[in-house]
């Protein structure tokens, strides 16, 4: 990758055996590739884990900003 900023790429996933489209950055696509390795799950299985985190927040984010935070958080947590 030449340059972080890019707009977002929207993909098709499966959580919890229904399909949804989530619009991210190919930068933070990478990482939830990376994280999904680190984790040993597949993205679906990852995103569906995060999915399952955010709706018990009081107010949820949408999943497309929950997988960012997320992945800030896996990221910090990776560097302490």
């Amino acid at each position: 990758m030449t340059t972080p900023y890019h707009p977002p790429v929207k993909r098709s996933i499966e959580i919890a055996g229904h399909k949804t489209s989530i619009s991210l950055e190919p930068l933070y696509w990478e990482l939830l590739k990376q994280a999904a390795q680190a984790e040993a799950l597949p993205i679906n299985a990852l995103v569906g884990r995060i999915d399952a985190e955010r709706i018990k927040a009081p107010t949820p984010p949408g999943l497309a900003g929950a997988v960012r935070v997320w992945l800030v958080a896996w990221l910090a947590g990776q560097m302490s």
